[in-house]
């Protein structure tokens, strides 16, 4: 599906909108683990639940929720994580106009959920209500901010039933993978099972490729970006959860200067596109943001090094977060830096 794009809503999309760093952080020194979050007769109680969320908000019902709704990516997170039948509804990009899954659906069997709604902005409350949910999940890029819940209809929606948010901003990836981990646990998943463990296994390896390919090809500059019809967004890996994480494992990734409100971009005109020099540019692919064909007509883009000499490779700027969703990433990436030339910017 397609759709114009302001600035403004690709900023929440996934080079996301205002964070208050200082505040998100202080919430994130209070949501570690703690032993009511996640009993370890949690995969076999039906007992009373309870589970903290990254706003510190401490959740509770006396039986654990059977009936979730969450933004899809959550969703097939959580199904990654080994729950089925406890998700009956989804928001966010779930099928795409020609009726085939979204990838942020991951493993998530789109035919056994309701879709509430299948872009930004679009949440069916009445479908919510009737599905008489126990409890809705989805991110939270913004303190107190819930992805892709509507603000305009967010009061009527929050009460229906316990909202848990999890941080995905300003933290590395494997935060809020590990939270999405307990919140499943909490919810009666099997963390043991060989599928997880397998994805887990997985995910590390693929994490190990990454810092051999940045030693084994070093200096290889990356930049993470977006482009729309009027402006080219460079992502910070300050603040960008996945960027972050490949930071940590050594990747090079270009830092914007003049960072918009929220410090998760900058904002530059076409002509200004070239400002920081990259040997491989990640390019944004979802469905919001100009793809290569797309851009092809900006002579700026076509100039660029890495686009002339082909190394410019796809980036999930709202990553699903479980060792499953991201495994693949980071073997992507690996694959990228191990085949990119250094170039002369």
């Amino acid at each position: 599906m397609s759709h114009p794009v302001s600035a403004r809503r690709l900023s929440r999309r996934g080079l996301l909108a205002a964070a208050g760093g200082a505040t998100l952080a202080t919430l994130l020194a209070g949501c570690g683990r703690d032993d009511t979050d996640t009993p370890s007769a949690g995969a076999t109680s039906a007992g009373p639940w309870s589970f903290t969320d990254d706003r510190d908000e401490k959740l509770s019902a006396p039986t654990r929720p059977s009936r979730v709704v969450a933004f899809t990516g959550v969703a097939a997170a959580l199904v990654d994580f080994g729950l089925d039948k406890q998700i009956v509804g989804v928001f966010g990009e779930t099928k795409r106009s020609d009726g085939s899954k979204d990838p942020q659906a991951g493993d998530l069997d789109v035919e056994s959920v309701e879709i509430l709604g299948n872009v930004w902005g679009e949440f069916n409350l009445e479908k919510y209500a009737g599905l008489r949910p126990d409890l809705l999940v989805t991110h939270m890029y913004d303190p107190g901010a819930l992805w892709y819940v509507p603000d305009e209809s967010k009061d009527k929606i929050v009460p229906l039933a316990p909202v848990a948010a999890i941080a995905t901003a300003r933290v590395p990836m494997t935060k809020p993978i590990e939270r999405y981990a307990q919140l499943a646990e909490s919810l009666g998943a099997d963390l043991s099972a060989q599928k997880v463990t397998d994805a887990k296994a997985r995910f590390e390896a693929a994490a190990e490729s990454v810092r051999q390919a940045v030693k084994a090809n070093p200096g290889v500059k990356v930049m993470a970006c977006s482009g729309s019809p009027d402006l080219f967004y460079v992502s910070n890996p300050k603040v960008s959860t996945d960027l972050m994480y490949f930071a940590e494992l050594g990747v090079d990734i270009a830092v914007p200067t003049k960072l918009e409100a929220g410090d998760y971009f900058e904002a530059l005109s076409w002509e200004n596109a070239g400002k920081f020099p990259a040997d491989l540019i990640l390019l944004d692919n979802r469905s919001t943001a100009l793809q290569p064909k797309d851009l092809a007509a900006k002579p700026t883009w076509a100039q660029l090094p890495a686009v002339k000499a082909n190394q410019v490779a796809p980036w999930d700027a709202v990553p699903r977060f479980s060792y499953a969703g991201a495994a693949p990433l980071l073997e992507n990436l690996a694959t990228a830096i191990r085949g990119a030339k250094k170039l002369s910017n």
